[in-house]
C-alpha cells in the first residue's frame, strides 16, 4: 500500500512571539516494513535556522529557530510512503517471556535500538505497582513473550474507554490508569508500563493509522489523526486491539511520548495561544487536492 500523508500544525498567538525554538519530528521512518518515497516540510514564517539531525534512537528531526516577531506559526509535512509488512505470527508463537526477560538483562548491546533502552522507567512511563499487578494476569509461566503482550493488549482494549476529554497530554500515567480512560497515548503508556514492570522491553511508537469512511460516505478533510502504539519486536495497538499491519505508518520510536512529540519547543512571548492540527492519510487508490481550503479541525 502506498499512502500520501499530510500533517499540518498551526499555532495562533494572542500577542506577537519574538523568539521560538522548536524540534519537528514529522518525517516517516524507513524500515519496519515501510519505505519513504518522498518527504518535504513547509514552515511559515521561514525559520532563521533549520538543521536536520538524527537523535540517539534514530529519529530524524528538524531543529529550527525563529527570531522574527509572529502571531501565527504553521508547519506542514507532506510525505509519500510505501507500507508492506509481513503477516504477524500467531499470538503464542516465540520464546517464553521469562527467557526473553533474562536475555535482555544479560545483553551487551547499547546501540540506540537495543532492547535495554526500553526496559527501564522513563519520564512519562514510571513503574506503577498497580499497573504491574494489572499486567501480571497475562504473564502465566512459560507463556510466550509475544503471547503475554498480545493478551495484555486485548485486556486494555476491553477494560479502557476511549475518551478524548478524560485526559490531556500532561495527565500522569497513574491517573489515566485509575480512570481506565483516555486516548491512544494513554493506552500505549499503560501497556508499556505493564510490560516493563514484568521485565520486558517496550517502546512507544508514534505515527498514523489509516481510517476507512463508512460505505458511501466521502473521506473528510483532516479527519484522520496522529496515532500511538507499542513495539517490542513486533507492533501492537492497544487502542484498537490489533497487531500492527499495513494500516499503520511509523514516524518515530522512543521510550515514551516525550521522545517522539511531532512538534515541541519553547517560545518567548505572552498571551494565549490556539493550536489546530490537521492530518490526512490517503491511500493511493484515492485522490485528495491539498490546495483547497476549509480543513476540518481535529486537535
Amino acid at each position: 500500500m502506498i499512502y500520501t500523508l499530510r500533517h499540518r500544525t498551526t499555532y495562533r498567538y494572542g500577542k506577537p512571539v519574538r523568539f521560538a525554538r522548536c524540534a519537528l519530528r514529522l518525517k516517516p521512518q524507513d524500515g519496519e516494513g515501510q519505505s519513504v518515497l518522498a518527504s518535504a516540510v513547509t514552515i511559515d514564517p521561514s525559520p532563521t535556522t533549520a538543521v536536520m539531525r538524527r537523535d540517539y534512537f534514530g529519529i530524524e528531526a528538524v531543529a529550527i529557530t525563529l527570531d522574527t516577531p509572529h502571531t501565527t506559526f504553521s508547519v506542514e509535512a507532506l510525505s509519500t510512503v510505501r507500507v508492506e509488512r509481513r503477516v504477524p505470527p500467531e499470538p503464542e508463537a516465540g520464546q517464553p517471556w521469562e527467557r526473553v526477560r533474562d536475555a535482555v538483562v544479560a545483553g551487551c548491546d547499547l546501540r540506540g535500538r537495543a532492547p535495554v533502552h526500553f526496559l527501564f522507567p522513563s519520564g512519562r512511563v514510571p513503574l506503577v505497582p498497580a499497573v504491574t499487578d494489572y499486567a501480571r494476569t497475562s504473564f502465566m509461566p512459560g507463556r510466550s513473550a509475544y503471547g503475554t503482550a498480545y493478551d495484555l493488549m486485548l485486556r486494555i482494549r476491553a477494560d479502557f474507554r476511549f475518551d478524548a476529554k478524560a485526559t490531556t497530554v500532561r495527565t500522569p500515567l497513574a491517573e489515566s490508569f485509575a480512570l481506565r480512560a483516555g486516548v491512544c497515548q494513554d493506552f500505549a503508556h499503560v501497556m508499556i508500563a505493564g510490560l516493563r514492570g514484568m521485565g520486558l522491553p517496550a517502546a512507544y511508537v508514534s505515527g498514523y493509522l489509516r481510517t476507512v469512511p463508512p460505505p458511501g460516505r466521502p473521506r473528510l478533510r483532516g479527519a484522520d489523526a496522529s496515532h500511538a502504539w507499542v513495539a517490542g519486536w513486533l507492533g501492537l495497538d492497544p487502542t484498537n486491539g490489533v497487531a500492527v499491519r499495513d494500516d499503520h505508518i511509523v514516524v518515530a520510536r522512543g521510550r515514551d511520548y516525550g521522545d517522539v512529540a511531532p512538534v515541541d519547543g519553547i517560545v518567548s512571548g505572552s498571551g494565549k495561544q490556539r493550536l489546530k492540527v490537521e492530518v490526512d492519510v490517503i491511500p493511493e487508490t484515492e485522490t485528495q487536492d491539498f490546495s483547497q481550503a476549509g480543513l476540518a479541525l481535529v486537535g
